[in-house]
């Protein structure tokens, strides 16, 4: 009997997606449209499984990963999830990004059970096993990252008036949510607070208003193109608030240069990936890996752009994932993996942040580090602080 007990303990497990040969992963990013800048994260993720399926794949099964352009659109990506989910039957999603375009399939994934895992957002609502038990994050939460910066403020900036620049849908409300609760008894100190349209070709008059608001303090709510300009239009108007901007914008790359380096001294935002630009990882061992793995895989990228941090970090986490789940490539086992990290050293995070998940714990990051631009680059300052979690 005993050789019978011990073949089905060995016994492969799949759900759609998951054969002895392949693991198939659905993802979509935005390619085209207003957050194109966020397309360089779906191109190193393809690539990280170019060359993981180089190098033999996972367990001997090699990656199947199905990558689609959603233009950023809700609707768009609606269609194009529900065809990786019905028709090219995938185990999972992987790291689609947008808050305003995952919150669009999240009811939609949990009723078909299917992962929806390391979502590129760090909308508070993505930690939420209890009533969305098959979605998981990744980044810290814009809430706590909000109420951070606020604490900053308040510390830092003497008589602070208030302006706030945001993308008017749930990232946005979420980031500002926190600050407020931040801000606590103070949050009238909020002078002006202005909103503007994903689809919007400028921000320039948000930005007039909010200087002609008489603030000293500017929050910058926004995705890369928005921030940029924002920050280059608050320096044409030779306003000089304190500025803080949310770490979803703050690639050098993709943001401050554009923005203009002049122009962006002093701003602080919080970090929790290595900067590719920041001198002092030079001869940190992940970070050579990291640019090695670059100059193969992705010549010719842009090294200063953040994004492929991000892109290569979380790919790394979910090929641990699928690492660990084994034979049992089963939906319910890969959620499972998931939730089940302690302390874990991710390649590319800060040294002292680590990923930690449980079955009521679905925020893999929970600590940054605040950073100040200066020159050319981040300036990391002060302690490691932990964010509140579930």
């Amino acid at each position: 009997m005993l050789s019978g007990s011990t073949a089905a303990f060995a016994q492969k497990k799949y759900s759609d997606g998951a054969t002895d040969t392949e693991i198939k992963i659905g993802h979509t990013g935005p390619y085209s449209g207003p957050a194109s800048a966020y397309g360089q994260i779906g191109k190193t993720i393809e690539a990280y499984w170019k060359s993981v399926n180089e190098a033999g794949g996972i367990n001997g099964r090699k990656i199947n990963f199905i990558t689609l352009d959603d233009g950023y659109s809700p609707p768009k990506m609606v269609e194009l999830v529900r065809r990786l989910v019905e028709q090219d039957k995938v185990l999972c999603t992987f790291n689609t990004l947008g808050t305003p375009t995952n919150t669009a399939i999240h009811k939609y994934m949990n009723v078909k059970k299917v992962p929806m895992l390391y979502v590129a957002t760090g909308a508070s609502k993505w930690g939420d096993p209890k009533h969305f038990p098959w979605t998981m994050g990744f980044q810290p939460d814009y809430h706590t990252e909000g109420k951070i910066y606020a604490k900053h403020l308040l510390a830092n900036v003497k008589d602070p008036k208030i302006a706030v620049l945001m993308q008017n849908d749930d990232y946005g409300k979420d980031y500002y949510e926190g600050f407020k609760e931040g801000l606590g008894k103070d949050a009238d100190k909020i002078v002006k607070h202005v909103t503007y349209e994903v689809t919007d070709p400028t921000v320039d008059s948000q930005v007039i208003q909010l200087k002609d608001s008489g603030a000293n303090a500017f929050f910058n709510i926004a995705t890369p193109k928005a921030a940029a300009q924002a920050i280059r239009k608050a320096a044409d108007l030779g306003w000089k608030p304190a500025q803080y901007l949310n770490n979803v914008s703050a690639s050098v790359g993709s943001v401050m240069k554009p923005a203009g380096f002049e122009n962006s001294q002093g701003i602080v935002t919080a970090q929790y990936l290595m900067d590719p630009t920041d001198k002092q990882w030079e001869n940190n061992d992940d970070f050579k890996a990291w640019k090695a793995w670059m100059g193969k895989w992705m010549p010719g990228a842009n090294l200063a752009d953040v994004n492929h941090v991000f892109g290569y970090a979380v790919s790394n986490l979910m090929h641990e994932t699928l690492k660990k789940c084994g034979d049992n490539l089963t939906r319910e086992n890969v959620m499972k993996q998931a939730a089940n990290y302690q302390k874990y050293r991710l390649p590319m995070l800060i040294p002292g942040i680590t990923i930690s998940t449980s079955a009521t714990d679905y925020y893999p990051i929970q600590s940054v580090k605040l950073a100040q631009f200066k020159g050319e680059t981040w300036d990391l300052f002060g302690d490691i602080m932990s964010a509140e979690g579930s």
